[in-house]
């Protein structure tokens, strides 16, 4: 069956129903690398589709992403990774989740477990019913998860470079050189006095070290940022720690806390 006829054709047509947009087909962004092959040369890895508009991208992961199956996996076989291919998609699937999140993009993965699908993960294609399903994978994130997303590709774009956190339970960590920068967010919330409260305190926890090469910020959505104000700038000064704003557009104002040093994007 050619990909044109596939389920997984079939599962990205209904998201491109579902968004109002068609999604860039194994679309390859320049920093998903496969392992160097004999020539030293990284592959860049595909994802199924991308759309650019709403910052989200979908993988169908059939079964052979989940379970061995020989045919796929061809386990006689040794792939770049030095592993057979069965364990390299393991690995590339990881790599997928991992990275992409990171670079403010929302990951979506859909299984044939998800829509209605025979015991060998074929599609009976009940396009009603696939719809539905789908709708609720697509539905929109949270508000924190925007204002999140949006930080990280305003970190990527002043050349920060996301890392996965120290701490689980910090939101974003990124490096830059030798600064680094720990943050809070949160979205839009009803109770945005005792919500700015509880960031701070959150980020009081994370301050484990004295060192002047590590700031904390804040970001919030523009609803929020009034409240987050109220503790006095001298303070945030003292504490490095530097507020951002998230417009209901998505842009990502900085609000530092002059006079002192402090970070410098815009």
């Amino acid at each position: 069956m050619g990909r044109d006829n596939s389920d997984e054709a079939y599962v990205l047509d209904l998201c491109d129903q579902l968004l109002g947009e068609r999604g860039l087909r194994q679309h390859r962004f320049d920093w998903l690398l496969g392992d160097p092959g004999a020539n030293g040369r990284r592959t860049r890895l595909p994802v199924d589709a991308y759309w650019p508009g709403q910052h989200l991208v979908v993988e169908y992961r059939e079964i052979q992403h989940d379970q061995p199956v020989p045919h796929f996996d061809k386990p006689d076989r040794l792939t770049v990774s030095g592993v057979h291919r069965g364990e390299q998609r393991a690995l590339y699937d990881a790599r997928r989740d991992t990275l992409i999140p990171q670079h403010g993009i929302r990951l979506a993965v859909i299984r044939p477990a998800d829509l209605d699908a025979g015991s060998r993960g074929r599609l009976r294609r009940s396009r009603d019913t696939d719809l539905q399903a789908v709708q609720i994978i697509l539905a929109p994130v949270s508000d924190e998860d925007r204002v999140t997303d949006a930080f990280r590709r305003h970190l990527i774009a002043d050349e920060w470079t996301v890392v996965t956190p120290t701490d689980r339970w910090t939101d974003v960590e990124a490096v830059r050189g030798e600064e680094r920068l720990i943050a809070e967010a949160k979205g839009r919330t009803q109770e945005k006095g005792i919500d700015a409260d509880i960031a701070y305190g959150q980020l009081l926890r994370r301050m484990t070290t004295s060192s002047p090469n590590i700031r904390y910020a804040l970001v919030v959505p523009t609803s929020s940022l009034w409240h987050t104000q109220r503790v006095p700038a001298h303070i945030r000064r003292m504490l490095r720690i530097d507020l951002y704003e998230v417009t209901d557009d998505g842009r990502v104002n900085h609000h530092p806390s002059p006079p002192g040093d402090g970070l410098t994007s815009q």
